[in-house]
């Protein structure tokens, strides 16, 4: 477990805003098959596009994965569209946004593969007293639908996507908006997220506690520099928590 100065102990922190790909769910084993369905589609009659469809968001055929920062592993439905718009040889860009959100909002609920069992995770850390957030680039209605279908709507006191109006990271507006809607001010949230536009998006709100997970796209090279605390997953968590607070 990685770690830089600057901790916080959990006596100052009140509430924890988690990324959502990557950090509550595997983010190759859920987005390597939804991305590559989503490209097929998209391609219809011209398969052979395919690869070069996929490569141009970051991913690698020689690992079989999305590099650390790409546009799948990082961006949002409006970097993945404007990606792909010219290889599919197509102008329509508001529409191709549109039929992007649309898949992920029905794919990602259905396909996502969490990391734990997450009702059971969330439940245990509202016992502790915490006031809980999701924040991802992907589209909000695909957040939402993945809260109702693992059970988590009791404890999640917040959710937003790229579309709710807030920006979208690494900006720090997600993370804001989630401190002025549940009452915290910025210094009392833990960020945890996979990739680096997680940890700037806390770091630029002004988070108490940024944690990096390596079941994303980063390892821990990338998220080092950034965060507090690089642990493997967030099952982690709770442990790291307990042991700054003995320590504040």
């Amino acid at each position: 477990m990685h770690e830089i100065e600057g901790n916080v102990g959990i006596t100052r922190i009140k509430g924890v805003l988690f990324d959502k790909d990557g950090t509550l769910f595997d983010y190759h084993d859920t987005w390597g098959p939804i991305l590559t369905e989503v490209a097929v589609e998209l391609a219809g009659g011209q398969g052979k596009l395919v690869p070069d469809m996929l490569a141009s968001i970051g991913y690698r055929a020689e690992t079989g994965r999305f590099e650390a920062g790409s546009i799948a592993a990082a961006g949002d439905t409006f970097e993945l569209a404007d990606q792909w718009l010219g290889l599919l040889g197509r102008a329509d860009r508001d529409e191709l946004i549109q039929t992007l959100d649309g898949f992920f909002a029905r794919l990602g609920p259905e396909r996502s593969i969490p990391v734990t069992d997450l009702r059971a995770f969330f439940q245990a850390m509202k016992g502790r007293g915490l006031t809980l957030g999701i924040a991802t680039n992907d589209v909000a209605a695909s957040a939402e639908g993945t809260i109702l279908r693992f059970g988590l709507s009791e404890y999640v006191d917040f959710s937003v996507g790229y579309d709710s109006g807030y920006g979208v990271k690494p900006g720090p507006g997600m993370a804001l908006a989630f401190c002025e809607a549940v009452g915290i001010e910025p210094s009392g949230i833990a960020v945890v997220g996979d990739n680096r536009h997680d940890l700037e998006m806390g770091q630029g709100a002004g988070a108490g506690l940024l944690v990096g997970v390596l079941t994303g796209a980063s390892a821990e090279a990338d998220l080092a520099p950034l965060a507090h605390h690089v642990i493997a997953d967030i099952t982690l968590l709770p442990a790291l928590l307990e042991s700054l607070a003995v320590e504040a």
